[in-house]
């Protein structure tokens, strides 16, 4: 009977997160990786066959798991506006609960190698793409947001404000404050209320 592996694709995923939100997507590489879990090298390629397959699947696992939330609470709600506020607010929850993977998602996809990762990964980006985008046109629809101004407005209420509150203390290496919740959504709010 085959021995069950010592370190799992999670265990290594989750140290890949640790050091790239400490030294970014550059300090993720096959035996950085290894060192930090105290594995050969061998057990992290046995998992991702190269550093192109682990910074895919660090960037993608991080966006999914952020995304299952975000359109949990763009669902939240039958009044999209109180749908908008929950969404504002998730950002920075989440943000809060998950400060490495935060700090990971303030670089982009290209700076975790997009263009070499597998058609499957590009593929995978992509769909979770599409459902933010149709999610934020559903939302400005229900909103009465018609033309581009308006669209924008909601996706700077809804993506680009939070990010905002979020990017200025992970960058600094600051806690946020109690009220950054609070403050998102509230200026998410205002913003929405423009239109």
């Amino acid at each position: 009977m085959a021995r069950p592996p010592r370190f799992d694709s999670d265990q290594i995923l989750d140290a890949a997160v640790r050091l790239a939100a400490a030294a970014g997507p550059g300090g993720v590489t096959m035996s950085a990786v290894a060192q930090a879990i105290g594995a050969p090298s061998g057990s992290v390629y046995h998992r991702f066959s190269g550093r192109p397959d682990l910074l895919a699947e660090v960037w993608l696992r991080t966006v999914e798991r952020f995304q299952e939330g975000y359109f949990e609470a763009l669902r939240s709600d039958p009044d999209p506006r109180r749908a908008a506020r929950a969404a504002a607010r998730h950002v920075v929850s989440w943000s809060r609960a998950h400060p490495h993977e935060a700090s990971l998602l303030l670089y982009g996809a290209e700076e975790f190698g997009q263009s070499a990762w597998s058609e499957e990964h590009r593929d995978r980006a992509d769909v979770g793409n599409r459902r933010v985008f149709a999610s934020l046109r559903e939302l400005a629809a229900a909103l009465g947001a018609a033309g581009p101004l308006e669209r924008d407005r909601v996706t700077l209420a809804l993506v680009d404000l939070p990010l905002t509150v979020v990017r200025r203390h992970l960058r600094a290496g600051d806690m946020m404050p109690p009220y950054a919740e609070e403050l998102a959504e509230e200026c998410a709010a205002a913003l929405l209320e423009v239109g």
